[in-house]
C-alpha cells in the first residue's frame, strides 16, 4: 500500500494577529499541497512563569503574538472550504476547550510534553493529537504516550524533533523516527526545523515519516522568520512536490511487467538462443513501414 505523508504548514507566531493573513495562510498551505495548517493559542501570562515576565521585556512583547480566539471561527470555515484540516496548538488548559468545537487535530508542543494535565485535556476530547518531542528522553515519551491513551485518546501520531531553532543538519538525527516507530508501533513524523530540502526528502523516503511539520511564513515579514527556522511558500513547494512524485513511484509492490515495457517482453533473448525476440515473435513480426 502507498504511503501518503501528510504535511503541516505550521502558522507560529507569523500571522500579526491579522484575520486576513491568517486566511491567507490557509490559502497558501492548501496551494502548495498541505493537508493541514496549524495555529497556536497561547495567553502570555499562562505561558510565562511571573517571575520571567517581570524580568524579560522580549518575553512580555509576546503579548503582540497571541492568535486572538475569536479568529477561531472564521480560520475553520476556511479550513474547510480549501479541503485542509485544521490543526491548533493549545498552551492552556481553557485553550483545549476553547478549540474543541473547530479544530480537526489537537497538538501539543515539545515544551509541554511534561505537562500531563493538558496531555490528559487533549487526549479526553478523543479528537486525534499530535505530540512533538524535541528534548525529551524515551523515558518522558513513555509517559506522554501512557497519559495521552489513559485520557481516552486512540489517534495519536508523535513528531521527532530537535528544538535549536533552527536545527543543524547534523543534530536532525532521523534515524529516530525509526527508532521510535519500533518502540511505541504509532505513525511517526518529522517536525522540521532545519529549511533543508535533503533533511525532509530524507526523512520522508529513507524513515517514511508520516507527518511532515514545517514552520511556514508568507512574505518574510512574520515575527519568528528573523530566527531562520521558517520556510517561505516558494521554497516548501517543490519540495513537497518532489515528496509527491516519489510516492507516485512506489507503486503497489507487485513484481510485474509495467504499463510502459509490456510492449517490450516479446523481445527478450529466447532462452533456446540468446537471441532476440522470442521464438514466436519471430514468427509473427512484420516490419512496420517507414
Amino acid at each position: 500500500m502507498q504511503n501518503v505523508t501528510q504535511f503541516v504548514a505550521e502558522v507560529s507566531s507569523n500571522h500579526h494577529r491579522d484575520l486576513a493573513r491568517c486566511l491567507q495562510f490557509v490559502d497558501v498551505a492548501a496551494d502548495i499541497g498541505c493537508n493541514a495548517v496549524k495555529f497556536q493559542l497561547f495567553q502570555i501570562d499562562q505561558l510565562f512563569a511571573p517571575e520571567i515576565l517581570a524580568k524579560s521585556p522580549v518575553h512580555r512583547a509576546r503579548q503582540a503574538w497571541e492568535l486572538p480566539v475569536e479568529f477561531l471561527p472564521e480560520i475553520a470555515g476556511r479550513c474547510q472550504q480549501r479541503q485542509v484540516l485544521f490543526s491548533c496548538t493549545p498552551f492552556y488548559l481553557d485553550a483545549v476547550e476553547e478549540l474543541l468545537p473547530y479544530v480537526d487535530t489537537y497538538k501539543v508542543a515539545s515544551y509541554e510534553l511534561l505537562w500531563d494535565a493538558l496531555l490528559q485535556a487533549c487526549g479526553q476530547t478523543k479528537k486525534p493529537v499530535v505530540l512533538s518531542t524535541g528534548m525529551a528522553t524515551m523515558e518522558e515519551i513513555d509517559h506522554a504516550v501512557w497519559v495521552i491513551f489513559k485520557a481516552g485518546c486512540r489517534n495519536l501520531t508523535l513528531l521527532h524533533c530537535c528544538s535549536g531553532y533552527p536545527t543543524p543538519v547534523i543534530d536532525c538525527n532521523l534515524r529516530a523516527i525509526a527508532t521510535m516507530r519500533h518502540r511505541w508501533q504509532l505513525p511517526v513524523g518529522w517536525s522540521d526545523h532545519s529549511v533543508s530540502p535533503a533533511v525532509i526528502v530524507r526523512a520522508v523516503h529513507c524513515w517514511q515519516a508520516a507527518m511532515v511539520e514545517f514552520h511556514l511564513d508568507l512574505d518574510g515579514t512574520g515575527d519568528e522568520f528573523k530566527a531562520g527556522h521558517c520556510w517561505l511558500p516558494e521554497q516548501m513547494a517543490p519540495v513537497i512536490a518532489m515528496v509527491r512524485d516519489g510516492e507516485a513511484a512506489d507503486g503497489d509492490g507487485v513484481k510485474k511487467p509495467q504499463a510502459s515495457e509490456v510492449a517490450d517482453v516479446a523481445w527478450r533473448a529466447d532462452p533456446s538462443d540468446g537471441l532476440r525476440p522470442l521464438l514466436a515473435t519471430r514468427e509473427a513480426w512484420q516490419p512496420t513501414e517507414a
